[in-house]
């Protein structure tokens, strides 16, 4: 028997896995802040309800990080208030972010999550941790499909150059 075996939940959560468990939370927080102002600028219905599934996930993970933080006695990050709901008319159109912005934004954080998520897995060696990382993953790949359906439907997707012809070989 090796000192880490048995429940997963009984062993020691090593530093590299504390950092990178309060660093999400602390992430998802400025995230979901982030987020909430968006929505006040996001004119397309589609894309309004991709935001609030955003950050329904997100709130979803922060359920299950804080609740690991707090059994291993870790305190928590702190967390910005809930953003005010604002008319869009209200927000002067050289202020308001557009929609493709918007969509390219959370396309982006959506990826960097992915690799993060990723990253979490590598380095757990709690099994617990690594399966919770591992769900998050699919999670954000989902949504991520979603999203670049969203990009592709809406024409707010700006490909780099395509490569069409195959050449012919000498």
């Amino acid at each position: 028997m090796g000192i880490l075996s048995g429940n997963p939940k009984d062993e020691p959560l090593h530093y590299g896995e504390v950092y990178g468990l309060f660093t999400n939370l602390f992430t998802n927080n400025g995230t979901i802040s982030g987020y909430e102002t968006l929505m006040n600028h996001a004119g397309d219905d589609d894309l309004k309800k991709l935001i609030e599934e955003a950050i329904k996930g997100l709130r979803a993970e922060n359920q299950q990080l804080e609740e690991l933080l707090k059994s291993n006695g870790i305190g928590l990050p702190p967390a910005p208030p809930a953003r005010p709901n604002a008319d869009l008319n209200d927000i002067p159109v050289g202020a308001r972010s557009t929609d493709p912005e918007i969509s390219a934004a959370i396309s982006a954080d959506t990826a960097a999550g992915l690799v993060a998520c990723s990253q979490a897995i590598g380095q757990s060696i709690r099994e617990d941790v690594a399966m919770m990382y591992g769900q998050f993953h699919m999670n954000k790949a989902q949504f991520g499909a979603k999203m670049l359906k969203l990009n592709k439907e809406k024409g707010w997707l700006i490909p780099p150059p395509l490569h069409m012809s195959k050449g012919t070989e000498s």
